[in-house]
């Protein structure tokens, strides 16, 4: 063992001096300085690095990615952790039974919280006081950022002197105004295109009024038209078949949208391409005279709703030329509109003089019905700070000899800040302004109704524009539940109300100390608004409808929509007061107080197509003479003319229809 040991030990010796003595052999060259010097300690780089990787990017100065990481880690194992102590507590449901017991908990939990968020974040909160509304009508149209801001629930404050009852005597001696109405639609959306056309776009007692009406003169100049984006994939080709068999779709040169800009294209493409007839007959005033009266083009070719006059116009062979609409408005598809109610009102704000309703005799500005007030600071547009808006916007002049164009802004004005979106209407003036100014390019989303209001404070005239709003006439299906909804609502019932509040108003001025204050005057702010003045013989806000009685056939189920009417004023357990209300109720002569116009101009928030016919069928079906009233009537055949606007379709057909599975 040994010698092998020591022979081994040899062979490992012998190969290690073979071994030097070969190293030794290899010539050996010095080292460069500049070896040297990279290589030197006092440069504290143990081998040569290049300057890429012996510096830090100057873009890279925050913590490196490895420190970026364990930060990250960090976060995630504390998460894990504490989801592991919540997991390991005693208390956390492990077996089936608890487990579903605690998804439970949970669930009613969201909810819960869902709800109360809803509620804290919802404005509406309780019913309008309507039945004020109808009582005191405004009595300036000041926009609301120069005059004093009206307290909730924003009702106008008695005014000394009342303006003057709807209609004016001397409505239909006045030229009628050029209306392009556009109904904001989609692609899909055919049937409720299809109930317009057949209803209010068209029905003679949409165009002509209540009554024996006026053969359509009104509305001969008021155009209805569908307005779509673009149409999806798929659409094209239906929505140009449509267009070519209905010639009344505008498409316009963006997607289909709500709140991205549809309204603003709308009314650029309105600047340039709205047209509606002249006035085809003389009236007693002048037609007025305004800054686009002098631009024209050839009559277009016609949609199945246009106005009559047109019709015929067009059928003479040499059709007039077609001129500017004096408004240019929106309404949405969910909406129900009186095509004569409409157009009366936005006639009379061409002939209003200054900030007042028509008709109404100039009153001081030092009243506190007229109060105005500097401009608020976020405004920058109008009169100086230092000026009286009110000696401003209120001129002498008749407007229809002015030189200045209409600055009309007309609609249901929500809370002193806009106009409701689901009808709105500009004057021609404001349209062609908005269309150019780059300002209002910049403003084209969001809630397309409050960004036009946004637009209009941005007018170098702003302080002239008048916000004409209309408070009564226009609100909310019955069945909707909305705060701003009640029943069908006629003159005869408003004229019952206006009664009932001015009764209550001089009873709290007579009990006051003073006797000539109003301190109950909710619009002073000085006590609660009664319950009663938000009261609704139809509906309940917040609350589903129900239908007075469960076998009701579709007349009578339409009748107890009517506000007021004695069919809505029924309940369970009467079994002979149907046939009674129905027999007693009121025609449609009683109803509008034996006038062409006076009542509703439109009924929003319509979701379902039942909802639509039976507006329609409240609205422009109906006889103009109940069973009670004929009764009582004299053998006159004069009084029973009644005329086409009441011949459509006869409802006798429904009467045997259980409306309460239909609707």
């Amino acid at each position: 063992m040994s010698g092998r040991l020591s022979s081994d030990s040899s062979f490992i010796y012998h190969t290690h001096s073979v071994s030097r003595s070969f190293a030794s052999a290899i010539p050996r060259h010095s080292a460069s300085p500049s070896e040297t010097e990279s290589n030197s300690p006092l440069l504290g780089l143990g081998r040569y690095t290049s300057l890429r990787e012996g510096r830090r990017n100057w873009h890279n100065l925050g913590p490196s990615p490895s420190r970026r990481r364990k930060r990250d880690g960090r976060w995630w194992r504390a998460f894990k952790g504490g989801l592991r102590r919540i997991v390991r507590h005693p208390l956390f449901p492990r077996q089936p039974l608890t487990i579903i017991l605690a998804l439970l908990v949970f669930t009613v939990f969201a909810i819960s919280l869902t709800l109360i968020l809803l509620y804290v974040l919802n404005p509406d909160k309780e019913a309008l006081p309507w039945r004020a509304y109808c009582t005191i009508p405004p009595t300036t149209s000041v926009p609301p950022h120069y005059r004093t801001a009206l307290p909730y629930p924003y009702i106008n404050p008695l005014p000394k002197v009342m303006p003057p009852s709807f209609p004016p005597d001397d409505l239909d001696t006045l030229p009628p105004a050029g209306l392009f109405l556009a109904v904001f639609s989609t692609d899909s959306s055919l049937e409720r295109r299809m109930l317009i056309r057949t209803t209010w776009a068209a029905h003679p007692r949409s165009r002509n009024g209540a009554g024996e009406g006026d053969d359509g003169m009104g509305t001969s100049r008021t155009v209805v038209r569908f307005v779509l984006g673009q149409p999806r994939k798929g659409w094209e080709r239906r929505i140009q078949t449509e267009m070519e068999m209905y010639n009344d779709i505008i498409l316009l040169p963006c997607p289909e949208n709500m709140n991205s800009g549809k309204s603003h294209a709308y009314f650029t493409w309105a600047a340039s391409n709205a047209w509606v007839p002249p006035v085809y007959f003389n009236a007693t005033h002048p037609v007025p005279e305004f800054s686009y009266s002098d631009q024209y083009t050839p009559a277009p070719r016609l949609a199945p709703h246009d106005p009559y006059l047109a019709w015929k116009d067009s059928a003479s062979g040499h059709p007039r030329p077609w001129v500017r609409p004096d408004y240019v408005a929106k309404v949405d598809d969910d909406a129900f509109v009186m095509l004569a109610e409409l157009e009366s009102r936005m006639r009379l704000e061409l002939y209003a003089t200054g900030q007042r309703p028509y008709g109404m005799p100039y009153t001081s500005t030092a009243s506190e019905s007229f109060r105005v007030e500097a401009p608020k600071a976020e405004s920058q547009t109008g009169p100086p700070a230092d000026t009286d808006v009110s000696t401003t916007v209120e001129q002498e002049m008749p407007r229809y000899e002015s030189v200045d164009d209409p600055l009309v802004y007309w609609g249901y004005l929500v809370k002193e800040k806009f106009m409701a979106g689901e009808l709105y209407g500009l004057s021609w003036s404001l349209v062609d302004w908005v269309s150019k100014d780059q300002s209002v390019k910049a403003l084209t989303k969001g809630a397309e109704d409050k960004q036009t209001a946004k637009w209009m404070a941005l007018h170098p005239r702003a302080g002239e524009i008048r916000w004409s709003s209309d408070h009564c006439w226009i609100y909310d299906h019955p069945r909707s539940g909305t705060v701003y909804s009640h029943g069908f609502l006629f003159p005869s019932e408003v004229s019952r109300v206006k009664k009932s509040v001015l009764a209550y108003l001089d009873k709290v001025s007579r009990n006051s100390s003073t006797g000539t204050t109003l301190p109950s005057n909710p619009a002073v702010g000085t006590s609660p608004t009664p319950l009663s003045w938000a009261h609704s013989s139809v509906s309940t806000f917040g609350t589903r409808y129900q239908q007075p009685l469960q076998e009701m056939d579709l007349a009578h189920s339409v009748e107890a929509l009517v506000e007021g009417s004695d069919m809505s004023k029924l309940h369970e357990g009467i079994s002979t007061g149907t046939e009674r209300a129905w027999r007693d109720r009121e025609g449609r002569i009683t109803r509008y107080e034996n006038k062409r116009v006076g009542g509703t101009v439109v009924v929003h928030f319509i979701k379902k197509h039942m909802w639509f016919l039976e507006t329609a069928l409240a609205f422009l079906e109906g006889d103009n003479f109940s069973e009670a009233e004929l009764e009582g009537l004299n053998a006159d055949g004069d009084r029973l003319n009644l005329g086409l606007s009441s011949v459509w379709t006869d409802i006798s057909v429904f009467k045997q229809t259980n409306a309460s599975a239909a609707l």
